[in-house]
């Protein structure tokens, strides 16, 4: 069975769908195959992989009204052993169109019930909100990873991040694990970056990847391109720390039998 995983944090800014694209294009190149959820009306990960946001028709907004299937939704990104379930800004009507819904909260996880089983991994990239997507991002998700910039406001809005994990396993998704905290934009040159990564280990430890992603210039190009940070670059340092995360996320995953 497939592990849906959500790259969640209402900061933007952080990493997030820089992590999604480039975690899945890894995981893809280390033969496993992954589904990637743009669930962001800004639609980054979706260009981010080649895809061109005005041919879309169908993608994460029909998918969350149940107007269509998940298999309908997908279509192949241009990263080895990688689909993507695409988004688009109307995907910003979403919110107000399932307050009225009953189970809303439950829509994302009914809709990815038949295709869970075909793949390896799901990642699922929330937009910078705890809104309605970012809800059924979560009770969708087995985990989350939470992406952590090293710059001074780092910690700001974490606990609000991790009450609203709290109460949705306290009342929508009991089994809902926190994947790991990771640590983004790091710069070793820096006395600050330092510090937050000290600070950061110091409060939640063993939550914490060890893999650290560093300040690429090369990862912040790749996206123009429409191409993850390994297809643009292999040898790059951003191409080597997403891979080694990616081997971290298999060997946790291959120790405590939640992934094969």
């Amino acid at each position: 069975m497939g592990k849906i995983i959500a790259i969640a944090n209402q900061k933007g800014g952080v990493g997030k769908t820089t992590t999604t694209i480039n975690l899945a294009a890894a995981l893809g190149i280390l033969e496993k195959k992954v589904l990637l959820i743009d669930a962001d009306p800004q639609a980054n990960a979706s260009s981010g992989l080649g895809i061109s946001i005005e041919e879309i028709e169908l993608g994460t907004y029909q998918l969350l009204e149940h107007s269509i299937s998940a298999k309908e939704a997908i279509v192949p990104s241009n990263s080895p052993n990688v689909d993507i379930i695409p988004a688009h800004i109307d995907l910003v009507a979403i919110e107000i169109e399932l307050v009225d819904k009953p189970k809303r909260e439950y829509m994302l996880k009914e809709a990815l019930k038949d295709i869970k089983d075909d793949y390896d991994y799901i990642l699922i990239d929330c937009a910078p909100s705890l809104g309605l997507i970012t809800l059924n991002s979560l009770v969708a998700a087995d985990s989350v990873i939470i992406p952590i910039q090293c710059e001074y406001f780092a910690l700001e809005g974490l606990g609000k991040l991790l009450n609203t994990i709290k109460s949705v396993q306290k009342i929508h998704n009991t089994t809902l694990d926190i994947e790991g905290l990771l640590l983004t934009m790091y710069d070793s040159r820096l006395r600050l970056s330092n510090q937050v990564v000290e600070e950061v280990k110091k409060h939640f430890q063993n939550m914490v990847f060890k893999t650290i992603i560093q300040r690429n210039v090369r990862l912040s190009e790749a996206p123009s391109y429409g191409e993850s940070i390994i297809a643009y670059d292999a040898t790059s340092t951003g191409a080597v720390n997403y891979i080694n995360l990616a081997n971290e996320i298999l060997k946790l995953h291959s120790k405590d039998g939640k992934s094969n």
